[in-house]
Order: C-alpha cells, then structure tokens, then sequence
C-alpha cells in the first residue's frame, strides 16, 4: 500500500473531524418545551379554502376536467372568516397563513378591485385583533385569468404583471407586519402547471427562472417597505430527491432568504418506498408518515443554511374523505410526534423559529375534495351547512401551545423508521434514535 502523503493525512483528518462536529448528538433524555419566541400556526391558501373565486388558470382547469370535483365555494372561508379566525384563536396559535389572491385583487390589468382589498383588510384585521401575526403568501399556484389568457408564465411579461400587483399587495400590509411566502412550493407550482397543461414540459426551466426573478425582485420591495421583514419562499422537500427536485431554485434565490421555509409530510425508508406508487394515483392518504424525518429533512436544511432560522410552513396528515386511516395513526398521534422530533431538532442546535399545521380546516386539494388534512374536518360534498367538525388533533394541538410543545419525556408512538432515505445517505448512516 501506497503511503499517504502528509497533506493526504491532514486532509483526511479534517474530514473526519468535519463529519464528527457535525454528525448527530448522542440522544437526549428529555426534549425541552419552546419558548415563548416559537410560532406556533395554522396554514390556509386563499383558492383553496376561500370559495366565490374570480376567474383564474385553477376555474379554468377545473372547468376543463371533468374528472376534477366541482368547486362550489369550497369551504367558505370568505363568508366564514371570523369564524375560523376564532377557531384558530382558540388553538392558542400566534400565526395564521393566508393567501392573497392575485385574481381577487387585480381582475383586469392595471385595475385593482376595492372589494377584494377590503376582504383582506378584514381578514387581516381579525387575525391581528386575535393576538396572532399574520402570514402572507403572495402566490400560491393561481393567477388571473387575463395573465392565463397572456400565457402564464410562458409570457416574457408574466414576472412585471406578477410584480406590478404584488407591489401592490405589499405597500397596503406592510404595516401589519407579517410573515412573507412570495411563491408557494416552485417545484409543485410548475409541476401542476405541467399536469394542467399550462406549460409545456419543455419550458420548466423558463418558468423557474421567472419565478426566481419574481421572488428576488419582491423581496428587494418588501425590505425596502418593511425594514426588518421576514421573507421566503417555501420548498415541499422530497424524500431522496431533494436536491434534485428543489436545489437548483434554492440556489437562485439563496441570497434572498431570511429563514427556510419548508412543507414535510411523507417519509420514505426501504420498508414504505413502494407505497409512492400511489402518489401518481393521487391517493395521498396512503403515503408512509413517518414523522421522524422532519427531524432529517431540518438537519438537511440546517448544514445547507448553516445558522439560517428553519419553519415548518406546513405539515400535516391526509385521511380519505376523513376515515381512519389504515395503519391506525390518528392525527393527534402524527401531530405529537412531530412536535416530538422538532423539538429534538431544536435540541440539537437547529435553529427551528415555527411550525405551522395544514391546514385548519379541510379544503379543495386542487382538483378534489377527497384528501382531508384539517384539524377541523369539512364535508363538503354532502353537508350544505359546511360544519367545521374537531377531529383529535385540536385538543392535542391546544395542549401543545399551551405547554411549548409535548411533555419533557415524551417518546413517539412509532419508534423511527430503519435507514429513514429522507435526506439520503446521512439518515441511514447518521441516524437519530430514541432514549433508552
């Protein structure tokens, strides 16, 4: 054998002494709660949830797919607002996400509607007035349907319109201070533009580098209206395929995030892959929760963004139309051992700042309303009245508040899956473990 050279040896030596500062702490005893400094919140999008919706690309997809269910008002939360404002409120959450709709606001170019603004300085106004900071995203996949009828996002004008608006929308709620999502999970954006034949597959790259340009223009305005802002753009991280899927947007927009705001929701392990199988059937109850790797995909995003804060913008458990599941988890079970793993990461060092469940009521899961993720279930199929019904979940997430997290010796229902491939191959060679 070769003999290594002394510079060989000495790098070596920094390799190995990289990997162990930053490989995972023996396992803690205890987690510790949250201070008073977490943000604790529930997640809605406007199209999704709001009902009476103007026209736009999502009316326009769904008017040409019959397989899609109808829309109707989804679940009213136009109507219903203070209502689950006060849902919310009693949670005992201090953040409520929103979307402001583009197409609500702005019906025709250069032409904002007064009584779209005045529901959401209502909306606003009731978060604020509960005690909770509001979470404003600006684009959460819908546009008008004047900007589908220009092309979308294949239209070279498409990043001014977008602006032009947004601008808009950010000098009149600036002063509310909220947090800012600009572009709602990119990859998914494009994706489902794909899927709904609003752009050519061919064209993904365009519209990834226009949303960039969006994104880093309106963080630019937002800084310069609101000194101090909190800005992202939030990622739906991919189990095994992050990189891949996500890296090449983050790293557009890298320089332009005040904290990494991320959507988890399904593990993947040897033991549960195959059951993305029906991811494609659009069967999303049917995905693995494995609720330990929240914990792999922040350590993901904290050696990423060594030091940057970390949020969970959503996080939640689909069921079918609001059955058990058939693996028996229950959405209080997922909901705590969640918390469990956040607070382990928090633990750890990571920088976690928030968590937000999605949602706080069921709602249209753009295209159907069969995958149910509230913590208040809505039947929106067959109750006219549109009630709002607690599933487990809220009394266990109002203990949660209350107490900055789960008990101090709390251990998961579900021990954590063998060689998680969330963030593969640290979370098979790096795993995290409970107490003995």
């Amino acid at each position: 054998m070769r003999p290594l050279a002394r510079r060989n040896l000495l790098a070596t030596v920094a390799a190995i002494s990289a990997l162990l500062a930053t490989s995972t702490p023996a396992h803690a005893s205890q987690v510790p709660a949250f201070g008073d400094d977490f943000y604790w919140g529930v997640a809605a999008s406007g199209f999704q949830s709001e009902g009476h919706a103007p026209d736009s690309n999502w009316t326009r997809y769904i008017a040409t797919h019959p397989d899609y269910d109808r829309y109707g008002d989804s679940v009213d939360f136009y109507s219903r607002y203070a209502s689950d404002i006060a849902l919310a409120e009693q949670l005992g959450v201090n953040v409520y996400r929103i979307g402001i709709e583009w197409a609500r606001v702005q019906p025709r170019p250069g032409v904002w509607d007064p009584n779209g603004f005045a529901f959401y300085d209502k909306v606003i106004a009731a978060i604020r007035g509960a005690g909770m900071r509001p979470m404003l995203t600006l684009d959460h996949w819908v546009y008008p349907g004047w900007a589908a009828d220009r092309g979308g996002w294949r239209n070279a004008g498409m990043v001014e319109d977008w602006l032009t608006n947004m601008r808009a929308v950010v000098d009149r709620y600036a002063a509310a201070d909220p947090l800012w999502v600009t572009i709602n999970e990119p990859a998914a954006y494009m994706m489902n533009e794909v899927r709904n034949g609003g752009l050519p597959i061919g064209e993904i790259p365009v519209m990834q580098q226009r949303l960039a340009d969006a994104h880093n223009s309106i963080y630019d305005y937002i800084h310069a209206v609101q000194p101090g802002a909190m800005v992202t753009s939030n990622v739906a991280y991919i189990p095994a395929a992050d990189q891949a899927v996500n890296g090449a947007m983050l790293s557009l927009i890298a320089n332009r995030l005040d904290y990494i705001g991320i959507d988890y929701y399904y593990g993947m392990s040897p033991a549960t892959v195959a059951q993305y199988t029906s991811f494609a059937q659009n069967a999303l109850w049917k995905l693995p929760l494995e609720a330990d790797g929240i914990y792999y995909t922040l350590r993901h995003f904290a050696r990423q963004f060594p030091g940057k804060p970390l949020y969970i913008v959503e996080n939640g458990m689909p069921t079918e139309n609001g059955a058990p599941r058939a693996d028996g988890y229950t959405r209080a079970d997922d909901l705590r051992d969640t918390i469990y793993w956040i607070q382990r990461a928090r633990a750890d060092g990571m920088n976690v700042m928030g968590y937000n469940y999605w949602s706080l009521t069921d709602n249209y899961e753009w295209g159907s309303y069969t995958p149910r993720f509230g913590l208040y279930t809505v039947d929106v199929r067959s109750d006219p009245a549109l009630t709002r019904r607690p599933t487990d979940a809220v009394d266990a997430y109002r203990l949660i508040t209350r107490d900055g997290g789960v008990p101090a010796h709390y251990l998961p229902t579900r021990v954590p899956a063998t060689c998680s491939l969330v963030d593969a191959p640290s979370s098979c060679t790096d795993p995290v473990t409970l107490p003995r």
